[in-house]
């Protein structure tokens, strides 16, 4: 149990005295057994809970959140205390007016009819070490210097892994973080991109993100929530291809006024009112005529997660750089000639990058805004 009850400082001191020839070597060789061991519970109880029909499994959910063991499940959920969250929130695009401000229908309550009947039983599938539909976070513990591990230490990680018995069962966007470098932001955490462990993405944050290599759309779009955090209220970046849907997306574009809180430096809000480019376009399924093909690392195909399945609303800025940018976006649907001439020259990922609203998005309707290159950390 040392790898659940032991705090991660506990690691973090353990590996600075490693790395000065302090250490006992029975205690660094027990952190590093407890490590494996832990993994290996990680992925039995993500290989139990796929094994759970989906229909009991949402009856669980139901009768645990009417019970009052918890919220309703919600991707978005849990970003915040349900009484520190603003109850106000952008109407859906699908309603008959974008501009107006209505909140009425948002809030939806499990239906009293037809329920399931008493005989099926309930499953718990929530436990605290891994939620299904997310990330799991794998542990190792590899003394480095510094917050990074170099070439030599990822191979060390990697060779954990193995030794844990576990690289057959580890899939693309698994989360693995070093314990020895400590439980700060984002320190320490790699992603396993199928075939080796890779770096978190430092150019739109400095926290880090999900990087490109990993198409988001392959992904629910909560897969990583809180596993790879992000800062304050800010959504994670995601990367998704809009091309397939450009015609979609041209024909619902609208320029529209929005309302937005925005922090000032003294820590007060203020309500600030900006324009705003908006469209949408819709997944059905992975199989749709249009869908794109998902490439993972290794050539390997991926269907579109269902967590996109609905409606996608897209933000860009209510300036004509932000709809040039958002017609580059979406090439093949609009004219030639339609860009106002305020285009950058930019990389083809560059028109990849959008951020996840969170306070915004729902089950079945995922709100996106285009990330602007001017946003970037990192040259």
């Amino acid at each position: 149990m040392r790898g659940v009850s032991a705090p991660p400082q506990a690691n973090v001191l353990l590996a600075q005295e490693a790395l000065r020839g302090q250490a006992p070597t029975e205690a660094v060789r027990a952190a590093k057994k407890s490590t494996r061991a832990y993994n290996r519970v990680v992925l039995r109880l993500r290989a139990q809970a796929e094994l759970i029909p989906p229909d009991r499994e949402r009856v669980g959910r139901r009768e645990r959140s009417e019970g009052g063991h918890g919220p309703p499940p919600s991707w978005s959920a849990g970003g915040r205390a349900a009484g520190g969250r603003s109850q106000s929130r952008a109407p859906s695009p699908t309603n008959s007016a974008w501009g107006g401000h209505s909140t009425s229908g948002h809030g939806r309550r499990p239906s009293q009819g037809g329920s399931t009947p008493p005989q099926v039983p309930v499953v718990n599938t929530t436990n605290a070490l891994y939620r299904p539909r997310r990330a799991p976070l794998l542990r190792v513990f590899v003394p480095a210097n510094g917050d990074w591990l170099d070439d030599q230490g990822v191979l060390e990680a990697e060779g954990e892994l193995r030794k844990a018995g576990i690289a057959p069962f580890l899939r693309s966007g698994d989360v693995v973080w070093d314990t020895a470098l400590g439980d700060e932001g984002n320190t320490g955490r790699m992603l396993w991109d199928g075939r080796y462990l890779i770096d978190l993405d430092y150019t739109y944050t400095p926290l880090g993100d999900v990087p490109g290599s990993l198409p988001s759309l392959a992904f629910a779009p909560s897969f990583w929530h809180r596993v790879v955090r992000t800062a304050g209220d800010r959504g994670p970046v995601v990367h998704v291809d809009v091309k397939p849907w450009a015609e979609e997306i041209a024909g619902n574009l609208q320029l529209l006024q929005d309302r937005v809180r925005t922090e000032t430096p003294q820590g007060n809000y203020h309500t600030v009112v900006r324009w705003v480019h908006r469209s949408s376009f819709t997944i059905r399924n992975s199989h749709a005529p249009h869908a794109p093909t998902l490439i993972l690392p290794g050539r390997v195909n991926a269907p579109i997660d269902q967590g996109w399945y609905g409606t996608v609303v897209l933000e860009a800025e209510g300036t004509n750089e932000g709809l040039a940018d958002l017609q580059q976006r979406c090439r093949g649907g609009f004219p030639p000639n339609a860009a106002p001439g305020h285009a950058l020259r930019r990389g083809e990922r560059e028109f990849r990058v959008w951020r996840i609203l969170r306070e915004r998005s729902r089950p079945g309707e995922i709100w996106i805004r285009a990330v602007s290159y001017k946003e970037r950390l990192l040259p």
